[in-house]
């Protein structure tokens, strides 16, 4: 197991467990027999799905196992209520699942298939509810994994992937970073999860030599100044959402907002479809705090950890961790939905040029080859310098099938470590765009309550543009 593996394997503790965790809601119920073919023919293609985790003092590494689908598949189904919506008791069973461990003595993954879901807008649907551990592979790889057992047909099955896809998803994540590092660098860093990694040829006459090497020290420092920055930076506001985690977990998802219209209102601003969303984020958790009856000064800040892809566009199913945290400070005191969305805009400009997702990717390597005890103690450093983690995964946007029902949305959440107690995650599929967050009943008991305000936030956006004439 790589070192970046490694470190992911040995964060899990009481207050949060290292498992990404995902809810798929089809049209129409699938058979537990029919995921089974699919889990058959596509996850345990890759080695990852069928070996436990082995550790003794000399570290840990995948062991294959004779893998039982009973033991990670469990149907069950949500009592009825008369017809009425029950997504509070699906969000309740989620929250739960996500704060108990997988058992280390079989492959760390559970799936759970639940009937019965009644939506807020009346339909009977069935959750398929996902928990993969970290160590096996970080959000970018696993929902491309995940992704693969639909179709885009509903009598398409899903076919096992060729041996040589398998072969290159299981290869060590550093050489894909290593290699075009070493010969290049990298070129920008693009916060739609998405990492532009080029070689550049081989030198071909001398006259080149010196703007090669002016670039390669112009790159040095430019990493050196981002470490430096990433291991010294302050604070952000204090918050309530902030604090000592205890374990204990609640969920929350919105409805799927058109993306036409985000795109639309992005456009009219002269920003990325991410500022805005970001925007809307910052708005929505300054509208909470205020309705809570907290002070939130002009200049209060709340810094998220933001995952960076660090795969070349070609290699986005290889499993492993291969991405890097960057920190995204959101200016929740900017009271002007629009100055806020425009500071936003700078920030995230500001961070597209840095090398600070690589420095945090190499931070993680060399707390896996450190003892549990020094990476508990950094990790704690960095946990208290933010106060959530967001992820934003575009998905696929036509509908995708799995066993001949329709995929109508999906969500998931990656974990918060340390004492980080609040995680947002944003994805997009089939034209829509979902919010999803967790937080830690230590923190926060009501996250309907910040999720119901991403809505409103980026709709005054909408309004404000259609009243200034630029939409």
């Amino acid at each position: 197991m790589s070192t970046v593996d490694t470190a992911w394997l040995r964060m899990d503790s009481e207050g949060n467990q290292m498992m990404i965790v995902g809810v798929a809601m089809m049209a129409e119920a699938i058979g537990v027999d029919g995921l089974k073919e699919a889990l058959q023919s596509r996850f345990l293609a890759y080695r990852r799905f069928r070996s436990r985790v082995v550790t003794d003092l000399a570290g840990s590494w995948w062991e294959e196992d004779e893998v039982d689908l009973d033991d990670h598949v469990v149907h069950t189904r949500l009592d009825d209520q008369g017809g009425a919506c029950n997504k509070a008791a699906l969000q309740r069973m989620v929250g739960l699942l996500s704060q108990q461990p997988l058992d280390p003595a079989r492959p760390l993954w559970q799936m759970h298939l639940v009937d019965n879901c009644i939506g807020e807008d009346g339909k009977v649907r069935q959750a398929l509810i996902v928990r993969i551990h970290h160590c096996i592979a970080d959000g970018i790889a696993l929902v491309g994994v995940f992704m693969s057992m639909f179709g885009q047909h509903p009598d398409e099955q899903p076919a096992k992937p060729a041996a040589a896809a398998v072969a290159e998803a299981e290869a060590n994540p550093w050489e894909q970073i290593l290699n075009p590092i070493t010969a290049a660098g990298v070129k920008t860093i693009d916060l739609s999860s998405s990492v532009l990694l080029k070689s550049m040829s081989m030198w071909a006459d001398l006259d080149k030599v010196a703007g090669r090497v002016a670039a390669v020290g112009q790159t040095a420092a430019q990493l050196t100044t981002d470490a430096v920055k990433l291991t010294t930076m302050a604070d952000d506001s204090a918050t309530r959402l902030k604090g000592k985690p205890n374990g204990k977990k609640h969920v929350s998802w919105s409805e799927p907002l058109p993306l036409d219209e985000i795109k639309a209102v992005s456009k009219a601003y002269g920003c990325s479809v991410n500022d805005v969303l970001m925007a809307s984020v910052a708005g929505a958790i300054r509208a909470y705090l205020k309705d809570c009856g907290d002070e939130v000064a002009d200049d209060c800040e709340v810094r998220v950890m933001v995952p960076v892809n660090l795969r070349k566009a070609s290699r986005q199913q290889r499993l492993g961790n291969a991405f890097g945290l960057v920190p995204l400070v959101l200016p929740v005191g900017v009271a002007d939905p629009v100055a806020r969305l425009m500071e936003v805009r700078r920030r995230m400009t500001e961070l597209k040029g840095s090398y600070t997702a690589l420095v945090a990717m190499s931070v993680l390597g060399v707390l896996g080859a450190s003892p549990k005890q020094v990476q508990n103690e950094i990790q704690n450093f960095f946990a208290r310098k933010a106060t959530a983690v967001m992820s934003n995964v575009p998905g696929p946007q036509t509908p995708l099938y799995l066993a001949g029902s329709r995929l109508d949305q999906i969500m998931f959440w990656v974990p918060q470590s340390g004492d980080i107690g609040v995680g947002v995650s944003i994805l997009s599929y089939n034209g829509g765009v979902q919010f999803g967050i967790v937080t830690d009943d230590a923190l926060v008991k009501d996250p309907d309550n910040i999720i119901r305000r991403f809505a409103p936030e980026f709709e005054k956006l909408v309004l404000l543009a259609l009243m200034d004439g630029c939409a």
